[in-house]
Order: structure tokens, then sequence, then C-alpha cells
């Protein structure tokens, strides 16, 4: 199989690259620059010239392609999906991945899930076979920009502060097994139509979440709970005054909900089988050099 990946030298898009590969399918992933090309073609792919931003010269480059299936890991945030739609459909591609997020169920005021919403329903009613899938919070990899920084942290302090006390629960996946849910979706078909859940294997108060962090770093961290209102007020005020913060505000606001998903569908049509949490914390810590 032939497949063209949109967003393939991002972090998920590495590893959809790796597991394609695995399975002995060739990929053509579109790069925007001279160093998403290189890391690409490190990859085993075939980068070409394009950017999902630019969509008048987007459905050239994907017939340029000649692929059987597109893979669109790039963000359904930014309002990119109808142009990628039209190019998918000028180019005769009609089997086409999508990938989303479990953050569009969020009750939360956050200005990028209308955008989403909007994209997802625009693949729906686009006339292609779609196969739309939700990740939750993505691990399992030095950089994950989740779960990385939380290590490091851990590693280093006796004491953290939990914003809402920590009840609430969150069912991470591991990379590797998104990215396998990923081509899986890609080489089923009867997949076509459908739109799946991609978390962990089962949900978890974000309290045990965080001893199993402390557990992979080998630390005996107190974990102390703190009220949300003043932890997000402090965060926004943060957020306002670094350049690059290294936390949000809105990811603070997050903890207030329960992040628990149903992945039997995906079990049941993708071969889905996210490995348990401990296990894949553990195998992350150490290849960060923290364990």
């Amino acid at each position: 199989m032939r497949l063209l990946v949109t967003g393939g030298s991002g972090f998920l898009g590495r590893h959809v690259l790796a597991e394609a590969a695995r399975r002995g399918h060739e990929c053509v992933v579109l790069a925007r620059s001279e160093a998403a090309a290189r890391t690409v073609a490190g990859l085993g792919a075939r980068p070409l010239a394009g950017d999902v931003g630019r969509p008048a010269g987007l459905a050239g480059a994907f017939g340029s392609a000649r692929c059987d299936v597109l893979v669109n890991l790039v963000s359904l945030g930014f309002g990119h999906a109808p142009g990628i739609v039209a190019a998918a459909r000028a180019a005769g591609i009609r089997r086409a991945v999508f990938v989303s997020t479990t953050a569009v169920t969020t009750s939360l005021p956050v200005r990028s899930t209308p955008v989403r919403l909007a994209a997802e329903e625009h693949i729906r009613q686009s006339g292609l076979d779609w196969t739309i899938l939700r990740p939750t919070m993505i691990y399992g990899a030095p950089g994950d920009r989740n779960l990385s920084r939380l290590l490091a942290i851990l590693a280093r302090t006796p004491v953290l502060p939990v914003p809402g006390g920590g009840a609430r629960l969150q069912q991470p996946v591991h990379v590797a097994d998104a990215a396998a849910a990923v081509v899986a979706a890609a080489l089923r078909p009867a997949s076509a139509g459908r739109c799946y859940d991609v978390a962990g294997p089962e949900p978890m108060p974000f309290t045990v979440l965080l001893r199993h962090c402390a557990d992979a770093v080998g630390r005996r961290t107190r974990f102390v709970p703190v009220p949300l209102g003043p932890a997000v007020a402090l965060a926004a005020a943060y957020e306002r005054l670094a350049r690059h913060p290294g936390i949000k505000a809105e990811q603070l606001r997050r903890l207030a909900e329960d992040k628990a998903f149903a992945i039997d569908a995906a079990v049941r049509d993708l071969g889905f089988a996210p490995r348990p949490f401990p296990a894949g914390i553990r195998a992350e810590a150490q290849a960060m050099g923290l364990r």
C-alpha cells in the first residue's frame, strides 16, 4: 500500500512512518521545509514538497504522489480540512484517515474546539471513504509535550502541588499504540465512515497517573492537593508574562474534567491493543535517562 501522509515529520507522524515501514508499506510525506524533508527521508519515506496552509498547489502535489490512501496527521484546529479534502478529491484519493482529538469533547470554551468540530463534520460530508481517529493525551517518548516534562520535574522534585486534588480520570495512550491504530485504519476499508476514540486500556485518577510517573523515575514524591481556581489564576498570569510558557491555564482547567473513553470499537475494528500505562511510562523514563 502507498500512503500519502501529511504531518509526517511531527511527533505522532514519525511513529506512523515507522509503523507503516515495519508493515512493509510505502509512505509519501508532504514536507513544507527542508528540515521536515530530511526528517521523513531519514525514516525511509519519500518527501514531497507541499504545505497544507497553501491549498492552491495542494491538489497538484497530492496527484503527483499517486497514493492509495491519505493519512492526515496535521491538526484539524487550524482550518485546513476543506483544502485537504478538496485536494484529495481532485487527486482521486477516495480513502482517507484523519486524526482529530478527544479534546473536542471538552465542555470548556476552548477556541480551537469549534474549528475541529467543523472540520470533522466537513470530513463526514466530503464524499470520501473517511475514518476519524480521536487519540487522548499521547505519551511514550522524549519530547511528547505531555508527560516528558512531568517526568523531568518529578525526577528532581520531592513535593508537587496537584491542582484540584487529582481525582479526575485520565487515559493517556502510548504513541506507538496510537500510530498502530492510524496505520490499521488506513489498511482496513471496513473502518470507513467510523470515528474511533483511541486511548489507553483503562482510565485512572490523575493522582494514580502521577504515582506511576514518580515510580517510573524512582522517586517517592509527595503530592499535595491545592485548590484549582488560584492555580489557574497563577498559570494565566504566568502565561501572559512568559514568552514560551511551560504550562497554560487551559491545561489546568482540564484537570477538572474526566477524560475517560470507550475503546471497544477500536479494539474490535482496528485490532487496537494499548499497553498498560505503568509499562509505557517506565519505558519513556528510561529513554529519557531518568530511570
